[in-house]
């Protein structure tokens, strides 16, 4: 065929990973060319993945692309339909609500977000009701969210008229010159993210009043179209509250407020202070175990991937030893079946995250000997040749307490019914509550997912690419195995410090620049550079030896902790 000049068609074509190919008007909406497929999607469509970058379905297609449809059950598809349906809640409560202000807190493990009002009295039934009639009112009217880019100053110029001062001290700090702003009728806000076309594709949610506030439910990824029950988190809901109440004792309530403290050259005394309130958590769950030290004889200790389980149990150990009582760390690991032995999971992969890859019957005996003061023969996994070998022989001295720290320590079946009454269960993990603004929450996942990129690199050699392609296996894995348990904890240790993420970025942000562009990964990576855009950089060199956060920077007093005898 030869090759000659010609003049730009009037169409453009798109290619599906399917193999069809679209055609439509150049400069047509993305979502307009999907629209002719979205039935035969699994879920309902969000947004859209055109040449490697995520957009929009508003973003108009002016040349020949490859696209990926983005439904509700993909992570960055869930993101579009939670901050849509955020933005919807908010902009019904102003219009019901003017006078008082509205905050979107933290999340909900049954699929929700914790909000409260500040400036009156909580929503009564009658006034929830009202606020989720309002919203369901403009769902059907499919009114479109409207978006437009303006400069700094006009942003905060708009904040001030609606005394925003959080979202002011967010901005003040801003390095780019311009700010994305969307707005539904007369309402307009900043939210950091891409939306729905309109309101009418943000058909499912739900308000229950919960706790003093309220839930705004929606639907979890696997089940796209209906809300799961509503359930109660006494304990997680607790913890969040006392991070929200250090963030007070700390004067920071936003990431604009972090900012001024570094900008300010306050950090000294904040590092300080968050160190010094998760030492006294520490102390306080020591004491917790030493008041039933005469009937405990098991302490476990769980929690989410990087959610710096093992400093806090090392922590917890120099504490219970400053008490008196002398630990005895069991490691959960070496209780692995041989190999061959091991579950497969639905893809006929080897799962090692499920409880039956452990050999209960063999720790249910060693826990039950170690506590009746029998010498034990414990086992050894040796994981290059996938066998359980024999290990060290140990005997616990009288009122020696064990620490089992791992995945399942919350399951029920993990230890024999004869020790239940005689166990006490920790649940850790980075609750972050210290959110951009009020309307812009801080994911818990992403604190602990950036924590992961630093030390995978440092520790493992992974680069960012390969944690962040990991990650949604590790995921899986934590919604089936430790979330589920959670308020089982007789207590809940929350190692999120408030400094941290300006602490990671400077480690970060090069790990996260080498990720590939038009790498299945590269998306989530531009999500979290962007996220990390927000902080001030701070030095790692003002971390305390023995912080949450070593364990992920490196240099912990901790790292090798071998205080306990066998």
């Amino acid at each position: 065929m030869s090759i000659k000049k010609t003049s730009p068609r009037e169409t453009v074509q798109i290619h599906l990973p399917d193999g069809m190919v679209l055609e439509g008007p150049r400069h047509a909406p993305v979502g307009q060319f999907l629209q002719s497929i979205a039935g035969d999607l699994s879920a309902p469509l969000m947004g859209a993945v055109i040449n490697g970058e995520l957009h929009e379905l508003g973003y108009p297609v002016t040349m020949d692309a490859h696209v990926r449809p983005i439904t509700l059950t993909d992570s960055d598809g869930a993101r579009i339909y939670r901050r849509s349906l955020t933005f919807l809640l908010e902009a019904a409560f102003s219009s019901l609500f003017p006078q008082a202000s509205l905050l979107i807190d933290h999340s909900v493990a049954s699929g929700g977000y914790y909000c409260h009002t500040q400036g009156r009295e909580p929503l009564s039934q009658p006034e929830l009701d009202s606020l989720e009639a309002e919203m369901r009112r403009l769902v059907s009217l499919d009114l479109p969210f409207e978006r437009r880019e303006v400069t700094l100053a006009e942003a905060i110029a708009l904040f001030e008229s609606q005394n925003y001062p959080d979202k002011i001290r967010l901005f003040a700090h801003r390095r780019k010159p311009y700010v994305t702003l969307y707005s539904l009728g007369s309402h307009s806000d900043y939210h950091h993210g891409y939306m729905t076309p309109s309101t009418g594709y943000l058909k499912w949610f739900g308000l229950a009043l919960s706790n003093g506030g309220f839930t705004l439910r929606f639907p979890r990824r696997h089940t796209p179209s209906e809300l799961s029950p509503q359930e109660d988190f006494p304990q997680l809901l607790a913890a969040f509250r006392q991070y929200g109440r250090w963030l007070e004792r700390l004067g920071i309530e936003s990431v604009g407020a972090l900012n001024d403290k570094i900008a300010a050259g306050q950090v000294r005394e904040l590092v300080l202070v968050s160190e010094a309130l998760h030492e006294q958590h520490i102390s306080a769950i020591a004491g917790q175990i030493h008041e039933k030290r005469d009937t405990l004889r098991l302490v476990l200790i769980a929690g989410p991937s990087s959610s710096g389980k093992t400093t806090f149990s090392r922590r917890l150990a120099v504490q219970l030893l400053a008490l008196g009582l002398s630990p005895f760390a069991l490691e959960m690991d070496h209780y692995f079946v041989d190999r061959e032995k091991t579950p497969l999971d639905e893809n006929g992969e080897y799962d090692f995250e499920t409880i039956e890859a452990l050999d209960l019957p063999r720790l249910w005996q060693n826990l039950e000997a170690l506590v009746a003061g029998q010498e034990v023969q414990l086992p050894h996994f040796n994981f290059q040749t996938g066998k359980q070998e024999t290990g060290d022989v140990v005997h616990l001295r009288p009122g020696q307490i064990i620490i089992l720290e791992g995945i399942h320590g919350l399951n029920p079946r993990l230890v024999p019914p004869s020790l239940a009454k005689s166990t006490f269960r920790v649940y850790a993990s980075a609750l972050t509550q210290l959110n951009l603004d009020r309307h812009n929450r801080v994911s818990t996942t992403d604190t602990r997912l950036i924590r992961r990129i630093v030390r995978d690199a440092r520790e493992r050699g992974y680069s960012a690419q390969q944690t962040i392609a990991r990650w949604e296996s590790v995921r899986r894995g934590e919604k089936r195995h430790i979330f589920p348990y959670q308020e089982h904890a007789d207590v809940m240790f929350n190692s999120a410090l408030v400094y941290e993420m300006a602490m990671l970025k400077p480690l970060a942000e090069p790990l996260l620049r080498q990720v590939p562009y038009n790498t299945p990964e590269y998306i989530e990576t531009k999500r979290l550079l962007a996220f990390l855009d927000w902080f001030l950089p701070l030095e790692t060199d003002l971390i305390p030896d023995n912080s949450i956060l070593k364990e992920f920077v490196g240099g912990s007093i901790l790292k090798g902790f071998k205080l306990w005898e066998k």
